[in-house]
C-alpha cells in the first residue's frame, strides 16, 4: 500500500508552460482524500512558488525543499533543516566574486536568499522561483545557509561537476522553463532528497517500501533508489529511467496524474 508520494517540480508537477495541469491537482485531491500523504521535494526554497505548490499538494504535511537541505512543516514551521559548512559558502563566494556575472551563484536560507549577481539569467530565475529580484551582498543573507547553487552553461556545469567536492553532495538539475540552464546544487554531505524521504516517512511513521517518489532529473535520482515505488516522468533524463520501476506521461502531459492513479489504486 502506498501511504506517501514525493513529488519533484520542475519538469514533473510543472513543464514549459509554468503551470500545474488540471488533472493533476484532482487526482492529488483524490490521494489525499484516501489518507495519502504528499510531499513536495524540490530543489526550490521553501518560499515563492514553490510553497505555493506544497500548500495545494499537503497543507498539513512535511515537504522538501533545497534538495533535501530544508524539510519543513508547513502548520507549526518545524525545521529539519541542514546548514552548510562555513567553509564550503566561504569558497563558493569567493568563486563567484572571481568570476563575475560570468557564473551565477544564489544562497539560501529555510527563509531567505540572496545573488549578488546582476546577470539577466539571475533575474530569470527569480521570476521562475515567483520572488522579487534584489541583487545584495551574501552575507546579508538572514539564517544558516543550507543550500548553495550555480547557474551554469552545459560546459560550466560540466567542469563543475567533474570536481571534488570534499563534504558536500552535488547535484546537477534542469528546468524546462529556462531550458538552456543547468542548476547546480551545493548541500552538506549526507543530504539529498533520499535523506529528505527518508526523514519525512519517519515523521509519519511509513516504511520506505510504502513510499512513491515521481522525478525527471539527476538530483532526483537518489530518492528514486531509496523508495519502493519508484516512477519516471516520460520527459525524464534516461538515467532516470534507468533506476525507476514505471514511467508515465511526459509532465506537459500531466504525467504526475498517471502516477498518483497508480498510488491511489495500489
Amino acid at each position: 500500500m502506498i501511504r506517501l508520494v514525493g513529488i519533484d517540480v520542475d519538469g514533473t508537477l510543472v513543464g514549459r508552460t509554468g503551470q500545474v495541469a488540471p488533472r493533476v491537482w484532482e487526482a492529488a485531491g483524490i490521494a489525499r482524500a484516501k489518507g495519502i500523504r504528499l510531499a513536495l521535494c524540490s530543489g526550490r526554497p521553501a518560499f515563492g512558488r514553490a510553497v505555493e505548490f506544497a500548500r495545494q499538494l499537503d497543507a498539513d504535511g512535511w515537504h522538501v525543499f533545497q534538495n533535501g537541505a530544508s524539510i519543513v512543516h508547513l502548520p507549526t514551521g518545524q525545521s529539519r533543516s541542514v546548514p552548510l559548512p562555513p567553509e564550503a559558502v566561504k569558497g563558493c563566494i569567493a568563486e563567484a566574486r572571481a568570476g563575475g556575472n560570468a557564473r551565477v551563484l544564489e544562497l539560501y536560507s529555510d527563509q531567505d536568499w540572496v545573488a549578488e549577481s546582476t546577470a539577466a539569467w539571475a533575474l530569470e530565475h527569480a521570476k521562475l522561483l515567483g520572488v522579487k529580484f534584489e541583487p545584495r551582498p551574501f552575507e546579508s543573507l538572514e539564517g544558516p545557509v543550507v543550500r548553495a547553487q550555480w547557474l551554469l552553461t552545459i560546459a560550466q556545469a560540466r567542469e563543475v561537476m567533474a570536481r571534488p567536492h570534499p563534504g558536500l553532495e552535488i547535484a546537477q538539475s534542469t528546468s524546462p522553463l529556462m531550458p538552456e540552464t543547468q542548476f547546480v546544487g551545493l548541500t552538506r554531505e549526507g543530504v539529498s532528497k533520499a535523506s529528505a524521504m527518508r526523514i519525512v516517512a519517519a515523521e509519519y511513521d511509513i516504511d520506505m517500501r510504502d513510499v512513491m517518489y515521481i522525478g525527471d532529473s539527476g538530483n532526483d535520482i537518489s530518492a528514486l533508489r531509496v523508495v519502493g515505488h519508484p516512477i519516471a516522468m516520460g520527459n525524464a533524463d534516461p538515467e532516470v529511467i534507468k533506476v525507476a520501476e514505471r514511467t508515465v506521461a511526459h509532465v506537459d502531459d500531466g504525467g504526475v496524474a498517471d502516477a498518483l492513479q497508480i498510488a491511489i489504486e495500489d
